[in-house]
């Protein structure tokens, strides 16, 4: 699967970020790949209404109903449209814990979760609380033009191999099909991508190009 993070671009935010994502959704039903997107938390109500595509929140934090004013409640997450939740982005780090807590929060709602790490080191301490996903990103190639298969491939294979059959996906440098079919020949089930896409003078052909790696 394709999982594409919007981030807080200009070109993804408000109603740019509905454009984007009716742009994935046309794309999704037309090559029968699944494609998720993962939009600030602020967008997910408007996005969720306009597309039929998994969405997905960028933040939790492991709160209960009550006082936590300015902390993303799962239950909000949910009614607002999310399907799943981002957790522990390398823009986002929050401790092991923490990592643990948002997966039970998020699970005890029915929210998908993936959780983004470093190193297969956190992956093999990640996995340890079943989330449904792991993405593997090396923080040093993130937003640029070498991909992590090809730059460290290795670090893909290890994963996969220490993560308990969590499904595992990459990012990182994806720029191509040939990053993309690279990747799943290492193992992993998917690809997590932002600035590729959303950067893009024509996201539309860039996401079209990068499902050709799936098929």
């Amino acid at each position: 699967m394709l999982v594409i993070n919007f981030k807080t671009y200009a070109s993804a935010t408000g109603q740019k970020a509905v454009d984007l994502a009716r742009i994935c959704d046309k794309v999704a039903h037309e090559v029968k790949v699944p494609i998720l997107i993962a939009v600030q938390n602020v967008d997910l109500f408007r996005v969720a209404r306009q597309v039929s595509i998994p969405v997905l929140a960028q933040h939790i934090d492991p709160v209960v109903y009550g006082s936590h004013t300015g902390h993303d409640l799962a239950e909000a997450i949910l009614e607002n449209g999310a399907y799943g939740v981002l957790i522990d982005h390398s823009e986002d780090r929050v401790s092991l814990d923490n990592i643990k807590q948002s997966i039970d929060r998020a699970k005890s709602v029915g929210l998908l979760t993936i959780v983004c790490v470093d190193t297969p080191k956190k992956a093999s301490q990640v996995s340890k609380f079943s989330p449904d996903y792991i993405a593997i990103e090396p923080p040093e190639l993130i937003g640029g033009d070498i991909s992590v298969s090809t730059a460290k491939p290795e670090i893909i294979s290890d994963t996969v191999a220490v993560v308990n059959n969590v499904p595992v996906l990459c990012g990182a440098g994806v720029k191509s099909k040939d990053d993309v079919s690279k990747s799943k020949e290492l193992g992993s089930k998917g690809i997590l991508i932002a600035s590729g896409v959303t950067k893009a003078n024509n996201p539309e052909k860039v996401i079209r190009e990068l499902v050709k790696g799936f098929l």
